[in-house]
């Protein structure tokens, strides 16, 4: 029997919601007033779960607010949407239409629930990705300081703003650790994390942050859902070659340059990268697979971790 789901599409002025089944249509604004009405809405017509699209920000307001007004949330995938339309034969594309199909999408798909950040973990993503806009903003800073020459006036100001950031980037990682301190299980999980030599203080903080399940899936599901497991390409006899798609880009370059750097002191993950060089990788083949393969440690660490931490309390 379907559920009644309530699919959501999601602008940055606008929420168009469709009831699923009845195709009960209405829309309002994405602002607390207006999610509010929202949730009044799915309570009307027994909906059992809110669904919508991960667009970059405008729907973590409407997400937040649906949860505290105790309608279960759900997100998915833009892609994988457009794609199950496509296969139903939806080629328009209206923002009630799309709604639609997001409510029929969750169905087909049986999406469960996304649990809700709390406040604390908000506030960590939200220091992690300032941390993270302030990093490279003082990457490209130095980049221009090293390209010019003997231009005292811009290289006075460009040093203005790089001390500016230096800054910055000490009182957010400063930040950012006193909260993993004040939380016991992220504080267990940063000593855990950081035994592999090459993990320090900022790959800790993107993992809390960017990456909370690790630890709760299995080895195959949390490589999938960072993007770095090879999906299958075979058909008969041809064994096509396995790409590695989607995933949580952020966390996968992070990933990248620590395992290079972990390789050079494991000798477990050095040897295993000789040993795909030596029969002939590519160079991003082999990026790819240390990241996996220092991923599945963390997360069996972090398993292990949560394990020890609930067992202690």
């Amino acid at each position: 029997m379907m559920k009644i789901i309530c699919g959501v599409d999601v602008s940055k002025a606008k929420l168009d919601a469709c009831i699923e089944p009845g195709a009960a249509l209405a829309s309002f604004d994405n602002t607390p007033a207006g999610i509010a009405e929202l949730a009044a809405f799915c309570r009307q017509h027994g909906a059992e779960l809110a669904v919508m699209e991960a667009t970059g920000g405008y729907e973590r307001l409407a997400f937040v607010l649906l949860w505290e007004a105790g309608m279960p949330c759900a997100m998915t995938n833009p892609s994988s949407v457009r794609l199950y339309a496509e296969a139903m034969g939806v080629l328009e594309k209206t923002d009630r239409i799309d709604a639609s199909v997001i409510a029929r999408f969750a169905d087909a798909k049986n999406l469960q629930p996304t649990p809700a950040p709390t406040s604390t973990q908000q506030r960590m993503k939200a220091l992690v990705a300032r941390l993270r806009q302030v990093t490279d903003d003082l990457i490209v800073q130095k980049q221009r300081r090293s390209n010019l020459l003997d231009n005292a006036e811009i290289l006075a100001s460009l040093g203005e703003v790089i001390t500016l950031l230096k800054r910055q980037s000490r009182t957010l990682e400063g930040e950012i650790a006193s909260m993993i301190d004040d939380d016991p299980l992220w504080a267990h999980l940063s000593d855990t994390f950081r035994s592999i030599k090459g993990v320090a203080d900022r790959t800790v903080a993107w993992l809390v942050a960017d990456l909370p399940e690790i630890g709760t899936y299995s080895n195959k599901a949390i490589a999938k859902l960072v993007g770095v497991a090879p999906i299958a390409n075979d058909s008969g006899k041809r064994r096509g070659k396995r790409p590695v798609r989607g995933g949580r880009a952020g966390v996968r370059s992070i990933l990248f340059l620590v395992a290079a750097t972990a390789a050079r002191y494991d000798k477990s993950l050095g040897d295993f990268r000789d040993r795909l060089l030596a029969a002939g990788k590519e160079k991003m083949v082999v990026r790819i697979a240390l990241a996996r393969k220092l991923l599945v440690r963390l997360n069996a660490k972090a398993r292990d971790a949560r394990a020890q931490y609930a067992n202690a309390t």
